[in-house]
């Protein structure tokens, strides 16, 4: 059987089709066209919400061309027919390629989540519909249907496929073209900030079938891919972002059938991009070169990442050496650096970066003025539900408001310009669950706006004690402690917020509780750990208090524990290093085991590279406060050193240097004991380092 793409992970409306080999048998070849031409039949259960007329033609001819292929098996088996007639194989292999697109189209048509799209690019399906029909006629032209003995009937269904396909005029349904003028109308509608009418609405949503709230779900999830996806014109990104708009309107204001305990999410839901930029140092995302944040990172055979114009023009400028490191490269290939470039996504998304701007934030806007005003109206129609709904509309409001904040800084800015952080605020004391979780939760989204965090801290930090409350209320449910935990990391980015929160009685001590508590799940350890570890880096002061709350003892015993993930345990590594930058935090450190466990840590094969980093820190900041009683202990370690060579050769962002730091530290202490160096680490306090 021909190996065929499948559509799975395949860009809509493109149809990767394979050719048969030249070498390919007739039976071969005929065997897989009637599998195709099944998989193609079997569209005729499905419902096509456009394009109802073409699918129709091309189901019949599809029907047709099935009874002629069997029947032409047939004469093969039984030798009626030469398989081996060049003119034979060649028609049946361009009707091949020409099926296998045909399916991939079909399958568009029908695909979840992209009704509203197929809608509104009808003209194009209807083309394509119409250059595919027609080139079954062109395929058959070459077919030698004279001269191979099939019966009669079968002949002139062929010659009538054959007038039929050279004919087809496949065009979009009527009923399509007035939908479609619809939606345009209401894009010129949200351009003048008037709200639709929402039985004109509804009449293109049942058009399309989408009728659900669940359904505008699907609809969102596709736009934003297909937005993502790609290098796009402007006018199409303008488009796609209409879309969107529409049909968020669409979910919020008129569709809002949801089942709330079925739609909002599972326990352990959590912010990947919050875990992912934690902590994240921004110059580990500048170009070596340009200095400016890469947009399409890539590697180079050095190991070391660049932006992908930036080394092109150090090529093409006739260097031929690897510009960090100075070593000539003997092949210019360059790697795509997936991993940094998804951090970097997660980065700008956060944090409003437009990349290609050198870097520099703007205002959070729509890509369509239809898309901004239509956001504008879905945030007030909301904060109008907060205020003036009833009990179930305004859960309702609660859970759009949480999807909405999550997925853009646009949408965002919209929901903190309407006003609903106050309301929200307002609320989370409330004694309903379902309220207090998806009002912590749509706070903990708006906290990364920088109008949002203001709004929420409030003049005097009451919003900051409010979300403290929440965080030590035993009586909440574990999602809203969790979220709580996130709001505190974000808000805790703003130094003066650090030094508010930290100041609030509870505040640092709550987030070891959810650390050390059985009862979370590991994203909400994680949460919480990464809020005390944005604590420290944005506020001094605060490091007394996190050692005060008792974190040390209970981090220690996180990396003790073989049931935390490896997220975990870097977090918990990043913030011991943190805390050893000072002596008391040293000393806490050492007098719990923290230096010989630090050591089994970097020399173990089962943690993250980014686990070994902050190992690595910590081990060089309980060397540097603790003296030669600690490089002395890591010296007789015997293991030491090679796993420290290793993080030398392997370190990225700056764990290389610390690594050969410490390296160079342990080197001196040894010549020191041999006499051949003059002493330069001085014994300031002798500590229990095993």
């Amino acid at each position: 059987m021909i190996h065929t793409q499948t559509g799975s992970g395949r860009r809509i409306l493109t149809f990767p089709a394979v050719n048969p080999c030249e070498s390919i048998s007739v039976t071969t070849l005929l065997d897989s066209l009637l599998q195709i031409s099944g998989e193609i039949l079997s569209f005729k259960s499905k419902h096509f919400s456009t394009n109802k007329r073409s699918v129709k033609e091309t189901l019949r001819h599809i029907q047709s061309l099935v009874i002629f292929l069997e029947e032409l098996r047939v004469q093969i088996r039984f030798g009626s027919i030469s398989a081996s007639r060049r003119s034979v194989i060649l028609s049946l292999s361009e009707l091949h390629v020409i099926f296998q697109k045909l399916k991939f189209l079909l399958e568009d048509c029908t695909r979840e989540g992209a009704k509203l799209y197929m809608l509104i690019n009808s003209g194009q399906v209807s083309a394509h519909f119409r250059a595919l029909i027609r080139s079954i006629s062109t395929s058959l032209d070459t077919f030698p249907v004279e001269s191979v003995d099939l019966p009669g009937e079968v002949n002139e269904l062929v010659y009538l496929v054959m007038r039929q396909t050279r004919k087809s005029e496949a065009r979009p349904d009527r009923y399509d073209k007035l939908a479609i003028d619809s939606v345009h109308w209401f894009f010129n509608l949200f351009e003048n900030r008037i709200n639709p009418n929402s039985d004109e609405i509804l009449r293109v949503l049942d058009h399309i079938g989408v009728r659900k709230w669940r359904d505008c779900v699907k609809e969102v999830d596709f736009l934003r891919e297909e937005i993502s996806a790609g290098k796009k014109s402007k006018i199409e990104i303008e488009l796609l972002s209409s879309l969107m708009g529409f049909i968020c309107y669409c979910r919020c204001v008129i569709l809002r059938g949801i089942d709330v305990d079925d739609e909002v999410g599972d326990e352990d839901e959590e912010d990947e991009d919050l875990m992912m930029i934690s902590g994240l140092n921004i110059d580990d995302l500048r170009c070596p070169i340009s200095l400016e944040i890469m947009s399409d990172p890539v590697v180079l055979e050095t190991g070391h990442t660049y932006d992908r114009s930036s080394i092109t023009k150090w090529f093409s400028s006739g260097n031929i050496t690897c510009p960090k490191t100075g070593k000539n490269v003997v092949t210019t290939a360059l790697v795509d650096n997936f991993s940094v470039k998804q951090v970097i996504q997660s980065y700008c998304k956060q944090n409003g970066v437009v990349l290609g701007q050198k870097g520099k934030k703007k205002v959070a806007v729509a890509e369509s003025l239809a898309a901004e005003e239509a956001g504008k109206l879905t945030a007030e129609f909301l904060a109008g539900e907060l205020i003036n709904g009833d009990e179930e509309e305004m859960v309702k409001a609660l859970v759009e408001i949480r999807i909405l904040t999550k997925t853009s800084s646009f949408n965002r800015a919209c929901l903190v310009e309407a006003g609903v952080v106050d309301s929200l605020m307002k609320i989370l004391r409330s004694e309903d669950p379902r309220v207090q979780e998806n009002a912590m939760a749509g706070i903990m989204n708006l906290s990364k706006d920088t109008a949002g965090k203001t709004r929420i801290a409030g003049d005097d930090g009451g919003g900051l004690r409010l979300i403290v409350e929440v965080l030590n209320d035993g009586g909440a449910r574990r999602e809203s402690r969790q979220y709580a935990a996130a709001a505190l990391f974000y808000l805790s980015s703003i130094r003066d917020y650090s030094r508010l929160i930290g100041e609030i009685s509870g505040s640092i001590s709550g987030l070891v509780r959810i650390v050390k508590s059985c009862d979370f799940s590991d994203s909400a350890k994680r949460n919480a750990l990464i809020a005390i570890r944005s604590l420290l880096m944005n506020q001094p002061e605060n490091h007394w208090r996190v050692l005060a709350a008792g974190s040390v003892p209970v981090l220690l015993d996180l990396l003790r524990s073989d049931e935390v993930s490896d997220g975990v345990t870097a977090d918990s590594m990043a913030i011991l290093a943190k805390m050893a930058e000072y002596p008391d935090g040293m000393i806490s450190v050492l007098r719990r085991g923290g230096l010989k466990l630090a050591v089994k840590i970097l020399g173990s094969s089962e943690v993250s590279p980014a686990t070994k980093q902050h190992c690595v820190a910590l081990l060089l900041n309980l060397c540097h406060n603790g003296g030669s009683d600690v490089v002395g202990s890591l010296a007789k370690n015997p293991s030491v050193m090679g796993s420290l060579y290793t993080a030398s050769s392997n370190g990225e962002f700056g764990s290389g240097k610390k690594a050969s730091a410490l390296i160079k530290m342990i080197h001196e202490f040894q010549e020191r004991k041999t006499g051949t160096v003059e002493p330069v680490l001085g014994r300031e306090r002798f500590v229990h380092a095993w």
